[in-house]
């Protein structure tokens, strides 16, 4: 059985939807980031660097596992499930790659323009203009590759694309509140809704609870 550890964050709902694509049974376990428990003794055995997701497989290739890293997670169960990711060779670098990016670009810009537009005690104008500016490109890029495949890594569903659905859709929704900053994306809308219609996408951003893609955490609860 695989044991999920995570909290409404985007990384987080980015490993809820991939569980729910892949169609396994696992167990959730909620780390309550608001509460500290990511800095628990208990929980630094399984993720030393105190962030979700993680997991533990207790049917790892050598016995139980513990892995951490959204991107090292999904190559790992996509590789042992057969699921979202290419056999051959040269088709699955070309996944990887766009996982890589992900993690290294589509994640980090947008959050940090987030964070300094929105939240940050001091708006610093040349700091915002330029994750604002790499955030857009990165956009960008995601509309001209949509533009010649149906998919972000060919003309397949993959861990890619699950990868980067939630960083994406905070982002282009970020952008289009602020009129001019990012130009039309017909392919990139395209393909996000395409994605927001699959059931395990749907059911994934409603595990733990409903996201706020605004802030990318889990939605107030009423009342």
């Amino acid at each position: 059985m695989i044991t999920l550890y995570t909290w409404p964050r985007p990384n987080g709902y980015k490993s809820t939807i991939f569980m729910e694509e892949l169609g396994i049974p696992y167990n959730l376990k909620l780390v309550n980031l608001d509460a500290g428990e990511q800095f628990k003794p208990d929980y630094l055995k399984i993720c030393p660097n105190n962030k979700i997701p993680a997991i533990v497989d207790d049917e790892g290739p050598d016995g139980p596992l513990t892995l951490f890293e959204s991107g090292l997670i999904m190559m790992y169960l996509a590789d042992k499930t057969g699921k979202f990711i290419p056999s051959s060779a040269n088709a699955r670098l070309h996944v990887l790659q766009w996982v890589f990016w992900q993690v290294s670009a589509l994640g980090p810009w947008p959050g940090l323009y987030n964070y300094f537009s929105m939240r940050a005690p001091e708006k610093i104008p040349f700091v915002i203009d330029r994750f604002g500016a790499e955030a857009s490109r990165l956009l960008m890029l995601m509309d001209t590759q949509l533009t010649r495949h149906e998919y972000l890594a060919g003309n397949d569903y993959t861990i890619a694309d699950i990868a980067s659905f939630v960083a994406a859709k905070r982002a282009v929704m970020t952008f289009r509140a602020s009129p001019g900053v990012l130009v039309e994306t017909p392919a990139l809308d395209r393909w996000l809704s395409a994605l927001e219609a699959r059931p395990a996408v749907q059911r994934g951003l409603r595990i733990p609870e409903p996201i706020d893609w605004r802030t990318g955490n889990a939605l107030p609860k009423a009342g």
